[in-house]
């Protein structure tokens, strides 16, 4: 008989571990309570990721190691069929700062796909406009500002992919964002739903970066 995993739920403690100082302190807390839990998603979701994509996918969870002083502002597990890294590849995020939870389909600054996505897109706008407009964009993984889809019109998201396309340092990332206070109120198997539904909508883009 096999035992069920137990599904971990994100505390506002999880939150608080961003504010402690020092980069030794903050790390250990990273490690100690919210690592557990990205490896129990990690192992869940690399399994309903590899079903739904046909790939077998690996999980990564950040270990922040090329960090020397300034502590993590936000860390994240993160989904690719790449079983050496995820960076330089179209992959998925579940990640926390201080203030919100994300999950991502993310296109970070070390991915080859950025500028073919990019100019792939500005051709295929009909597929962004599938994405809910309770989700959001951040162009920049480093920082915390995210703008709500449903303020992107069809003129920003071209000016967005545009400068995905030039800018080397560009970035895209396309989720779910939810505040820390909500993030409390969920149970585990709520939290994994969100999760599962929102990677769902976000394939098409995966998809779309993978080919392009």
């Amino acid at each position: 008989m096999t035992t069920k995993m137990q599904i971990p739920v994100f505390t506002e403690s999880d939150f608080s571990v961003f504010q402690i100082p020092g980069l030794e302190n903050r790390m250990e807390a990273l490690q100690k309570t919210i690592r557990p839990k990205f490896e129990a998603f990690g192992q869940i979701m690399a399994q309903n990721l590899t079903a739904r994509l046909g790939d077998e996918v690996f999980v990564h969870i950040a270990k922040h190691a090329r960090r020397t002083v300034n502590p993590p502002d936000e860390t994240w597990v993160a989904w690719a069929t790449n079983k050496r890294g995820y960076k330089a590849h179209p992959h998925f995020q579940l990640g926390l700062c201080e203030t919100h939870l994300f999950a991502w389909f993310a296109l970070i600054y070390e991915c080859d796909k950025k500028q073919p996505f990019a100019r792939k897109l500005q051709n295929h706008l009909p597929l962004w406009k599938q994405i809910p407009k309770n989700f959001y964009v951040s162009e920049d993984h480093t920082k915390q500002d995210v703008i709500p889809v449903q303020e992107i019109s069809e003129t920003r998201i071209v000016e967005i992919l545009d400068r995905l396309s030039k800018v080397k340092k560009a970035e895209f990332l396309c989720g779910l964002v939810i505040p820390a206070e909500e993030v409390g109120t969920l149970s585990g198997e709520q939290i994994l739903g969100k999760l599962e539904e929102t990677f769902e909508k976000l394939v098409p883009l995966y998809r779309f970066a993978c080919q392009a």
